[in-house]
């Protein structure tokens, strides 16, 4: 993985992170006041997946830095997930349905495209 795309994960990761805790204490702390108790549950969910998959972007840095091959689009596919899906969820709670959410399946399924590649890296991997 390159320093450049190595920098630009991280850089996602971060923020996604951070957007995923503030999104999650919003959920809690004030969302069910303005837009009710199913909002305040897709935004819980929508962070949870967000979070987890900001981890997992900075797994998929550090597999790639030891020169796993597929890391690099395993961390493509889960930031690429992190803004659909959560981001479906998202819009979803706020704004209720929508074409927003025949997006969150194609952040589900690169969520799933990630995940393969972290089984793909595994499986060329050569220490």
């Amino acid at each position: 993985m390159s320093d450049r795309t190595a920098s630009f994960l991280l850089i996602l990761a971060g923020l996604f992170g951070a957007m995923a805790v503030a999104a999650g204490a919003f959920a809690s702390h004030g969302l069910t006041v303005l837009k009710g108790e199913r909002a305040a549950e897709l935004w819980g969910i929508a962070s949870h997946y967000q979070m987890i998959h900001a981890a997992a972007i900075v797994a998929a840095v550090l597999l790639g830095r030891q020169g796993a091959r597929f890391a690099a689009p395993a961390g493509a596919a889960f930031a690429l997930g992190c803004v659909l899906f959560p981001g479906a969820l998202y819009a979803l709670g706020w704004w209720g349905p929508s074409l927003m959410g025949a997006v969150a399946p194609l952040g589900g399924l690169s969520f799933m495209v990630g995940w393969a590649c972290v089984a793909a890296a595994g499986i060329k991997y050569k220490p």
